[in-house]
């Protein structure tokens, strides 16, 4: 297959920034160069490619949007383009530095302590350390609010219990932002470090997706943690649900590259398979499949850049977060089953990516909200109704 050389049907190239587009071009190149080729076997392995995060780290992709402690300051359209490229490459990649950045150093920026951000923050962003984020119950998925963890005040610590599920990079980080209740019954957010007694992983086998990931069970038993290391400006389901919101910005950017890549593989696929004496792509459904997937990748494009622009201006409604995140993660895993279509028998084997993100986009519909969740988020806002209930 010749080179990836993007979708942009409507020319919104002229609508990014020169500094917009030199991030992403830097990140497009890496994905290119480092991580394709290695791909792969780590999916076949069900294995996570932690040789790569340091060159992600001096890419500067992690907490890239956040000012100060080493980290990029840079715009959201910028940081979403990041995301972008990450997915184009595996929904894994993406996934990692997307908990990385808006899972656990937003929440530290924004909620922790000046002696927690100086620690963590800078080791975070170059990547020597790595963190995951803790909400998620065995119990407790799209009801975050019912969780069971608890973290009770004992002497100059706080004593956890509880299970967490579901968790990239659980096993494999040097810090997790865990969510539980106090005494009162108040969601605060508390760091706890590897190697702290009573704390342990526990990770998922036997995945079909997002097999390029490390997605792991946190279990506190008795688990004592100093008195901070708890988030002292986090109070409330708010705090993590604000954590959320920035991830799922983070999806509805990745998902177009996802998108991306299964159109434009099953574009040149079909530009030179050749059945009945001709290319396939000169075939009426087969252009009908095509044109459908250009024409949802674009609007997902206009709708995630000004979504960008919204967050670096304004700033952005939970609820519009959740519309971008349905509407475009839907539309990538519309347009992965079509470029399956389109190649036929070869769709199925992993010498082609478009199954690998096929597979994958099944998780990322489900996870950090599901459709149907976010159809609700959309709905209350624009009725007033809660239809949860």
């Amino acid at each position: 297959m010749e080179k990836f050389r993007g979708v942009d049907y409507y020319g919104l190239e002229a609508l990014l920034s020169d500094e917009e587009r030199m991030v992403r071009d830097a990140v497009r190149e890496w994905v290119e160069t480092e991580f394709l080729p290695r791909i792969g076997a780590h999916h076949r392995a069900g294995t996570f490619p932690l040789e790569l995060v340091p060159g992600l780290g001096e890419l500067g992709v992690f907490g890239a949007t956040l000012k100060e402690y080493g980290c990029a300051g840079l715009s959201n359209v910028a940081y979403g383009l990041i995301m972008q490229e990450l997915e184009r490459g595996d929904s894994g990649l993406r996934s990692f530095a997307s908990v990385q950045s808006g899972l656990v150093m937003y929440p530290i920026h924004r909620y922790g302590s000046e002696a927690q951000r100086e620690r963590w923050l800078p080791a975070l962003r170059s990547g020597t350390a790595i963190g995951c984020f803790g909400l998620t119950e065995p119990d407790h998925g799209s009801d975050p609010g019912g969780m069971t963890t608890r973290a009770v005040r004992a002497g100059d610590g706080y004593v956890l219990n509880g299970t967490k599920l579901w968790i990239t990079n659980g096993s494999i980080a040097d810090v997790a932002v865990v969510w539980a209740k106090d005494e009162g019954g108040e969601i605060g957010g508390y760091l706890v470090e590897r190697g702290t007694p009573g704390f342990s992983t526990l990770d998922i086998h036997g995945k079909f997706s997002m097999r390029a990931s490390v997605t792991s069970e946190l279990s506190f038993q008795d688990c004592r943690i100093p008195l901070a290391n708890r988030l002292p400006g986090a109070a409330g389901l708010k705090a993590p649900l604000a954590c959320l919101s920035q991830a799922r910005y983070g999806i509805a950017w990745g998902a177009i590259g996802a998108a991306m890549a299964c159109y434009d593989w099953a574009l040149q696929y079909a530009r030179t398979r050749v059945q009945f004496g001709k290319p396939i792509a000169g075939f009426q459904l087969v252009q009908q499949k095509l044109v459908w997937m250009v024409r949802e990748i674009t609007k997902a494009q206009l709708l995630a850049l000004q979504l960008g622009r919204l967050k670096d201006g304004p700033g952005a409604r939970p609820q519009q977060v959740s519309l971008a995140k349905m509407n475009n993660v839907w539309m990538a895993l519309r347009t992965a089953r079509l470029a399956r279509d389109i190649l036929g028998a070869a769709g199925i084997v992993d010498e082609h990516p478009v199954i690998r993100h096929l597979l994958n986009l099944e998780t990322v519909v489900t996870y950090e909200g599901t459709h149907d969740i976010h159809t609700l988020i959309v709905g209350r806002d624009i009725t007033g109704l809660d239809a949860f209930a």
